[in-house]
């Protein structure tokens, strides 16, 4: 008989005593099995770490502790919802609408001449005002407005008629 298999045997002799020091913490059977079984994982995972001479009972009883106790912590953290009552109540809204839309608009601004596009962007997007736009663009502030103008009556137009398959939500992403 090798180290091993002597060790092995040691650790499986003390599984009845892992079991009910496991169900006096735990006061349940299924999960006294399991914190039994994650302790024998752990133990066998880092055999290479017990000290031959030292208490191997100690060592197990250990681990057994640490683990439940780390399996508690995780447990206050989470919400115990055996009916899915909770879980009923937790709802996000559907974003594949946003989703399309979006798409259509950036097709939509795509199709923009790109003065207007850029336009458009500055003022609209950007916040920038009509001064600070025109000042980029290195014209004057009418041509901009001129430009943001026309940027939006295409834009609204092109949304509005157009017929893609990502169309779902007529005028929703009207600017």
């Amino acid at each position: 008989m090798t180290g091993l298999d002597s060790w092995r045997d040691s650790v499986i002799s003390m599984i009845p005593a892992l079991r009910a020091f496991a169900w006096s913490l735990c006061h349940n059977g299924a999960d006294a099995d399991d914190l039994v079984q994650d302790t024998l994982i752990k133990a066998w995972s880092n055999r290479d770490r017990f000290e031959v001479g030292t208490n191997l009972r100690a060592w197990l009883f250990t681990i057994l502790r640490n683990t439940y106790y780390t399996q508690l912590n995780r447990r206050r953290r989470e919400v115990r919802d055996e009916d899915g009552d909770y879980a009923k109540l937790l709802r996000s809204p559907p974003t594949q609408d946003w989703s399309l839309a979006m798409q259509d608009l950036q097709s939509a601004l795509a199709r923009l001449p790109d003065e207007h596009r850029e336009a458009l962007i500055l003022i609209g997007a950007a916040g920038l005002s009509y001064e600070e736009a025109a000042e980029i663009c290195g014209c004057a502030v009418g041509t901009i407005k001129s430009r943001v103008n026309r940027a939006r009556i295409k834009l609204q137009r092109l949304l509005d008629t157009e017929e893609s398959p990502t169309s779902k939500t007529p005028g929703a992403a009207s600017i």
